[in-house]
């Protein structure tokens, strides 16, 4: 059986994101999605290494893998902008609707055998170590949306200056410690240059 599945995940380098922003750099969702992943692992990672006692600790593998896909649906319902998908209780309702059924639609582009191998990661499960798995996602999806201010910012675009205050403390306001370490110690870095980088 042949299957469009993969070609449709080549596909979201074509959804665009901050739509009703002014960006002097385009963002797709394909691109997203892989700093999502490396940063949700990272988080993984650190969680693991340095903030374990006590906490659910989910492997940092399936945490990337799952950052990986958690826009997918997209690739179908294409990029909607955060203060229209979270204006109120009933449209935050209506979207996870149709995200759900968007990401049923791609599962059943796979062939019978694999489709249950990728529902953990289309379709997450409602389980502890899932959720914990998707609130380090979380974080991670807003660092990429600082990360994406302060790209801005380096070239003087003003108009994400009050979008990086918000972002921002809304992951201070997750309170994990692992998020306060990478914003500590790895999110400053992304405002500098090459020749910077290579001498930190």
């Amino acid at each position: 059986m042949s299957t469009s599945f993969y070609a449709m995940m080549h596909r979201l380098k074509y959804i665009q994101r901050w739509g009703l922003m002014r960006n002097t750099e385009s963002e797709n969702v394909q691109e997203h999605s892989h700093e999502v992943a490396v940063i949700a692992h990272a988080l993984a990672l650190v969680r693991r290494s340095m903030f374990s006692e006590g906490r659910i600790c989910p492997d940092p593998d399936f945490v990337a893998t799952l950052a990986l896909y958690h826009d997918a649906s997209e690739i179908i319902t294409g990029d909607m902008p955060s203060p229209i998908k979270y204006h109120n209780d009933p449209m935050r309702s209506s979207y996870k609707a149709i995200e759900k059924e968007a990401s049923e639609i791609l599962l059943r582009m796979l062939p019978a055998d694999l489709q249950p191998l990728y529902r953990k990661y289309l379709i997450p499960a409602d389980d502890e170590i899932t959720s914990e798995a998707l609130i380090l996602i979380k974080a991670a999806d807003r660092f990429s949306a600082c990360i994406k201010c302060l790209d801005e910012f380096k070239v003087g675009n003003k108009e994400f200056v009050s979008a990086y205050e918000d972002i921002k403390q809304r992951l201070l306001d997750l309170d994990l410690p692992e998020v306060r370490w990478f914003a500590d110690h790895a999110l400053e870095a992304y405002s500098a240059s090459l020749d910077e980088l290579t001498n930190y």
